[in-house]
This record gives C-alpha cells, sequence and structure tokens, in this order.
C-alpha cells in the first residue's frame, strides 16, 4: 500500500501537470490531504464513484505515460547512481583533503538532497 502511494505520488509529481484540472484536484485530495471518496465526492459535486472512476483513470493515465517515458524510473536510477558515486567520494574524502573533492562531494549532495555533506 506505501509502494503504491510513494509510486503514484512520484508519478504525480512528475506528470501531473499533464491532468486535466479536476483529475489533479482529485488526486491531491486523496493522495496528499487524506480525503475520503464521500469527502472529495462532496467537494467536487461528483458522486463517489465517479470519485472512484477518476482516481483509477488518472493511475491509469500516469502510469500509461511512465511506461511510454519512463521519467520516474529514470530519476530514481539517476538518484540510486549519484548517491552510490557520494558513497565513494566520501569514501576517498577520508583518504585526502582535496578542495575539489570536497567540492564534487558538495554540489552531488545537493543534487540527491543527501545530509552527508561534507
Amino acid at each position: 500500500m506505501l509502494e503504491k502511494f510513494l509510486h503514484m505520488s512520484a508519478l504525480f509529481d512528475i506528470y501531473g501537470a499533464l491532468l486535466t484540472d479536476k483529475q489533479k484536484r482529485c488526486l491531491q485530495m486523496h493522495l496528499f490531504e487524506d480525503f475520503s471518496l464521500s469527502e472529495i465526492s462532496t467537494e467536487l459535486g461528483i458522486s463517489r464513484q465517479a470519485v472512484y472512476d477518476m482516481l483509477r483513470r488518472s493511475e491509469q493515465i500516469m502510469q500509461q505515460y511512465e511506461d511510454k517515458l519512463g521519467l520516474a524510473a529514470r530519476s530514481t536510477k539517476e538518484k540510486t547512481e549519484l548517491l552510490s558515486i557520494l558513497s565513494d567520494l566520501l569514501a576517498l574524502k577520508q583518504e585526502s583533503e582535496d578542495n575539489r573533492l570536497n567540492n564534487i562531494i558538495r554540489r552531488i549532495s545537493v543534487l540527491t538532497n543527501d545530509s552527508k555533506e561534507a
């Protein structure tokens, strides 16, 4: 369940702008504001079934974009690789006090939002 939530959140971050305003709002309330189907239904003035259908359809649309473009998978792969490089650089740093190495570590830390910064 948590894995699906994280996956949909990542897809929403990347592909949410490609959804209609109503689809975006519905997903925002469901994913990030923890609204129930009934609460979303009241807020949007549509039936619970329509909310359910809209959520499923929006998730399918975003998954189709991901299947074709692969942006979320690419982002995850790049971040994993950057974290691996950062780990290797931190190990090298312990052997050397080269300022260039510290600068590289700082730059990668910023890119990966990692707090291991020198």
